[in-house]
């Protein structure tokens, strides 16, 4: 059986990954906190409770398991925290992954599938991102992530620990099956937020921003359907084991969707209209954030065929109507 260890697999995209692997033939063992995990989105493999500040419990897990590959989700990830709290971040994400990149080479493990963020590239406003992109982070959040991909680097170096590195901007949708779904509390991700909004369980929302340089004057940003990109992380995973070497991956659709296009396509899809107001333009917010995936496409054969929107919204608002996890 060939053990995967998915750190954050209780998570969103943890969550979703665990059940593309076992599609995919792999045996998924969560490696979670449960900080903002949840217990019953482990449903495709073991669990290990622990924490990877704790280096002595990964040892533990790994030595018990023995897996093929790891597959790394956990990390903080608000940006407005991470201005506020860089410290946190830097010691949850980097010293963090530090104890696993170390536990995995002392257990011997040799592939390392890193889900990194298109936050490490900083303000790259109104350009289509890609992997040679210069990365310039701008918040201790992207810091972070950036600061992993160079360890990975420098551990393939020492110890051959061949990885597959992934940069993204948002993630949308949920399993069309419903068996996982997005939860967070709290909630920051606009779709969700607007499902909440729809549903009155929260007030209407903002949209900050009609002036921007934009068809609609609204600001556009990249969204890929967790299934897609997860599917990416199985295929990244193959790609080491057939020896094929470390290789960063963008993934994103090329052209991005505006805060009035996830509006507007959410009304066609729930039939409902969505409240909301409009507010000026918040500092610090770029007018267009995309990202390309012309080498996934090419060198993986990955194709994001659910990250339309209208797919991510109905699917996102069928786990949002039936499927939820305990508070």
């Amino acid at each position: 059986m060939r053990h995967v260890l998915v750190t954050g697999g209780a998570g969103y995209i943890g969550s979703h990954a665990c059940k593309a692997l076992k599609a995919a033939g792999y045996v998924p063992v969560v490696f979670d906190n449960f900080a903002t995990g949840w217990r019953q989105a482990v449903k495709f493999g073991p669990v290990e409770e622990g924490d990877l500040l704790d280096r002595g419990r990964i040892d533990d897990v790994l030595a018990r398991w023995q897996p093929v590959a790891v597959m790394h989700f956990a990390a903080l990830s608000l940006v407005g925290e991470a201005m506020k709290l860089p410290g946190k971040y830097w010691r949850n994400n980097v010293v963090g992954s530090l104890n696993l990149i170390e536990a995995a080479c002392a257990a011997g493990v040799k592939h390392f599938v890193f889900s990194s963020t298109c936050a490490t590239y900083g303000e790259h406003d109104n350009v289509v991102l890609d992997e040679t992109t210069p990365q310039e982070p701008l918040n201790a959040y992207g810091a972070s992530k950036r600061a992993i991909e160079d360890m990975l680097r420098d551990f393939q170096a020492s110890d051959g620990l061949d990885h597959v590195i992934f940069r993204y901007f948002n993630v949308a949708g949920a399993d069309p099956d419903g068996e996982v779904g997005e939860f967070h509390r709290p909630e920051t991700h606009l779709i969700p937020l607007m499902l909440d909004a729809i549903d009155g369980k929260r007030d209407g929302l903002t949209v900050f921003g009609t002036d921007y340089d934009t068809p609609d004057g609204t600001c556009i940003r990249d969204y890929v359907h967790v299934c897609d990109l997860v599917d990416a992380h199985v295929l990244g995973l193959k790609w080491l084991e057939e020896g094929k070497g470390s290789r960063v991956f963008n993934l994103g659709t090329g052209s991005g969707f505006s805060v009035r296009e996830v509006i507007d396509q959410s009304r066609s899809v729930t039939n409902r209209e969505v409240p909301y107001t409009e507010g000026p333009r918040r500092a610090g917010d770029a007018t267009k954030l995309v990202s390309g995936s012309s080498r996934a496409g090419e060198e993986l054969g990955w194709s994001p065929e659910r990250s339309k929107m209208q797919t991510m919204i109905a699917d996102a608002w069928r786990w949002h109507q039936t499927g939820h996890y305990d508070e």
